[in-house]
Parts: structure tokens; C-alpha cells; sequence
């Protein structure tokens, strides 16, 4: 038996969920709530095995309470339900671990279904969407880490700008023409988003520095 917890503002949204869910023999609704507060409150304590949650709830977001209530009960698979497809939320709720993001105006059969798929432990994100949600990951940690988009011999290269040596001086130690390590530097200037070398070797120095280089 799959036990279902119910997350929606909207008394008849639950009463309908509700009734379609509790018809299927192998599905059971044990709780409900209108608010994130009563959700994260209630959820932990009845242990459901999938939590069907809107993203917009007056008094905070599904995102939260998926997050939330995923830090207590790791096992919880959360399903996101909401009125309008919204890039930004579904990041938000991949990110927060949820396993699956819905419509509103999905059929019946079809959210049972996505209440199954997400209860067996699989995910109900289309190749599309994994697509993007790769894209958007790899795009922040470029964000984070200035270094993400720079190739290895790019990164040795900062090293030794880092410590003060001449593209000449570079190229005899990487045993590459000094032309070579010029076309190296002016990518990874162009890559970083700096005008100067100077602005590289502060870097490499604020990186060795944190322990990163």
C-alpha cells in the first residue's frame, strides 16, 4: 500500500486528489494540509511513502517543505503539483530532491500513475528536463568555481603566472613554443573574463592562498 500525504491551499485541489488517489486499491491518503507550517509539522510524524505537494502555498513554497521534510525522512519521495510549468521552480525543487514535478492539468490516470512511478523510487523527470537541469548545475558551479571552465594545461598555466613566471619561462617549463603559451593565456583571460595577466596572478596567489591551487 502506497501512503500518500496531500499539500495543496485549496480545499476542493485535496478533496479531488483526495478522492482519485483513495479509489485506487493499492494507493492510500493518510493526511492533508493547506499550509507549509501544518505540512512540515505533520508529514515526519506519519511517515508517508510520497508526499504530493503544490509548489505555491500561502505561507511558503512546496520547495521548502520538500526540502524540509526530505532532511527527516530521507526516503520521502516528494511530488511537485502546480498550476504552470516554471523553469526556476523545478530547479528549486530538483535541487531540494524532489523526485517528480506535475501539472494541474494532468489527467487523472496519469497522476496516479506519477504517484506510482515516484513511490518505487524512479523519477518522473522527462530526458528534456534532465537536460536542462544538467545544464543549469553545470552553469552554477561554473559560478562557483572560476575554474570549472579552464582545460588542465589552462589551469597548470595560471599556476605558474601565479608564480611570476614569463610566457618564455612557462613554455620551457611545459616544453611548449612561447606563441603557444600565448594563445593559452589570452584564452584563459578570455575565459575568466580578465583584461590583465596581473589580475591572473592575483588569482592563482588567492587561490593557493585557500588551498585551491
Amino acid at each position: 500500500m502506497i501512503r500518500v500525504f496531500l499539500v495543496d491551499d485549496h480545499e476542493v485541489v485535496r478533496r479531488g486528489v483526495a478522492a482519485l488517489l483513495g479509489s485506487e486499491d493499492d494507493i492510500e491518503v493518510i493526511g492533508e494540509a493547506g499550509t507549509a507550517e501544518s505540512a512540515i509539522a505533520r508529514i515526519p510524524a506519519l511517515k508517508p511513502d510520497v508526499a504530493v505537494l503544490d509548489v505555491r502555498l500561502p505561507d511558503g513554497s512546496g520547495v521548502d517543505v520538500c526540502r524540509e521534510v526530505r532532511s527527516r525522512l530521507p526516503g520521502l519521495a516528494c511530488l511537485m503539483l502546480t498550476s504552470y510549468a516554471d523553469d526556476d521552480a523545478l530547479f528549486e525543487a530538483v535541487m531540494a530532491g524532489a523526485s517528480g514535478y506535475v501539472l494541474k492539468q494532468i489527467h487523472g490516470s496519469d497522476l496516479v500513475g506519477a504517484v506510482r512511478t515516484v513511490a518505487a523510487g524512479q523519477s518522473l523527470l522527462d530526458p528534456q528536463t534532465t537536460a536542462s537541469m544538467l545544464s543549469r548545475l553545470r552553469d552554477r558551479s561554473r559560478k562557483e568555481d572560476p575554474l570549472a571552465a579552464l582545460s588542465d594545461q589552462e589551469r597548470h598555466i595560471l599556476e605558474l603566472i601565479g608564480e611570476g613566471l614569463t610566457n618564455r619561462q612557462i613554455g620551457e617549463r611545459m616544453f611548449l613554443a612561447e606563441k603557444t603559451v600565448k594563445n593559452y593565456v589570452s584564452n584563459l583571460l578570455a575565459k575568466l573574463n580578465m583584461q590583465r595577466r596581473t589580475q591572473v596572478a592575483a588569482m592563482a596567489a588567492r587561490l593557493k592562498s585557500d588551498g585551491r591551487g
